[in-house]
């Protein structure tokens, strides 16, 4: 059985986010713990934290498939000191409000260079930003999810994601999130078995399978390297139905979050199951 959800809404409390999740017949989901594009918010109630566990226990989702996802304002890597700052101290207030409620992961996009430092310096900054957050925060995994190369993100070579996994002092606390729509429009082809098999023995090789530590399962809206993020419904975009099923079908898939960002959440009850009879 392989753990399949989606980003559901945490509208009205993160409590909310469980049973938004057993609606559409998920085992697994994602949600933000807070406003995804403020840079505060108030902190978690004890009345939403214990309600939120006891969601979770009625909709029968274990906290390891749970995917939460930081900020969108967030930058690691900010070449402004100032401004990194403050996203670094936005990421581990968010470290610890999935600590509070008793997750296990937490995925972010890497950084921008913002076009105004090399990418190797900007890598840097990320790594520094994750190992002072870790020194900071306890137990916590965070999951680097690999981007589409829009604009100036990194993250969208598995070498720039090795790279700062190299650069993390404490490799118990770091791993990967695959978008798929994302890794497509980076260039990485897997769209039948012979592609699907060479880019994920890249990724074994460039960066290491123990490191996967969920995916996100988009169809895209452009075709291969476009470098553009525009998700689209399962089978309906360029990735096609066969790439999908490779992903269920793989062994590294099995206990891992799979989790649905894709457009149209009127149908992502249908995609669930769509999904599950690839198994």
């Amino acid at each position: 059985m392989r753990y399949i959800g989606a980003h559901v809404s945490a509208s009205g409390g993160v409590e909310n986010a469980p049973l938004n999740a057993q609606k559409i017949g998920a085992n697994a989901f994602a949600l933000f713990v807070k406003n995804q594009r403020q840079w505060s918010a108030k902190p978690l109630s004890d009345e939403s934290i214990k309600n939120f566990k006891l969601n979770c226990e009625i909709a029968k989702i274990s906290p390891k498939h749970i995917l939460p996802h930081d900020s969108y304002l967030i930058n690691l890597g900010h070449f402004d000191e100032i401004k990194r700052e403050q996203s670094l101290n936005a990421f581990i207030d968010e470290i610890n409000r999935v600590s509070l409620l008793g997750l296990e992961l937490l995925n972010f996009h890497p950084g921008s260079h913002l076009n105004e430092i090399d990418k190797t310096a900007c890598l840097d900054l990320i790594a520094d930003s994750l190992n002072t957050a870790l020194k900071r925060t306890n137990g916590v995994k965070l999951v680097i999810e690999n981007t589409a190369g829009q604009g100036s993100n990194l993250g969208y070579e598995f070498s720039q994601i090795a790279y700062l996994i190299d650069k993390v002092n404490d490799k118990s606390r770091i791993g990967v999130c695959i978008d798929t729509c994302h890794l497509f429009a980076a260039g990485y082809d897997f769209r039948d078995a012979k592609s699907y098999a060479k880019t994920m023995s890249e990724f074994d090789a460039v960066i290491g399978r123990e490191f996967l530590m969920a995916m996100h399962l988009n169809d895209t809206k452009f075709g291969l390297n476009s470098r553009k993020d525009r998700h689209e419904s399962i089978g309906k975009g360029h990735l096609g139905l066969e790439a999908f099923s490779h992903i269920i079908k793989d062994e590294r898939t099995a206990q891992i979050p799979l989790i649905l960002e894709t457009i149209d959440e009127s149908i992502w009850a249908d995609e669930i199951a769509l999904l599950r009879s690839f198994e």
